[in-house]
């Protein structure tokens, strides 16, 4: 499949799993909130705990086939359990880390299909991670021959 014909699937069935917050907009159909993660607050690990059961329970309706993920500490209960259920991983580090990666980014690096960054001085320390050059007109090909079966 072509990047062209997974951006199309991509543009098909899609929901949201987020953050409880004001204001959030989405322009997906179906939406998923769940209570925000503080790693550093006292019951931190009940609330993740409680956040795979969630998420187990999202999954087993939703069937999805890809997971894309920005990080935040609630996408990793999610993409674990994505990659259980042997689906495909692409996650995007934020733009505002430039010398290393978030916490999401450090644990969803080592299992992750696709791994994006955008600096690349980011690719020294973690090599299998595609940069991309927003600032660039040039097209991205970050679907190469090692992650060729990408795209379900």
């Amino acid at each position: 499949m072509d990047e062209l014909s997974f951006a199309r699937q991509l543009h098909g069935e899609r929901f949201l799993i987020t953050e409880i917050t004001a204001g959030a907009v989405t322009v997906c159909e179906r939406v998923y909130y769940v209570d925000p993660i503080n790693r550093r607050e006292p019951l931190a690990v009940f609330k993740i705990l409680r956040l795979f059961v969630q998420a187990n329970r999202i999954l087993r309706e939703e069937k999805p086939d890809c997971f894309i993920s920005t990080g935040a500490l609630i996408s990793i209960p999610v993409l674990i359990l994505g990659k259980l259920r042997k689906k495909k991983i692409i996650f995007i580090e934020t733009m505002a880390r430039l010398e290393d990666l978030s916490l999401s980014g450090k644990i969803a690096y080592r299992f992750a299909d696709v791994f994006i960054v955008y600096w690349k001085n980011l690719l020294r320390k973690y090599p299998k991670a595609k940069y991309v050059d927003l600032f660039s007109e040039e097209k991205h090909d970050i679907f190469d021959s090692r992650n060729a079966e990408i795209p379900v």
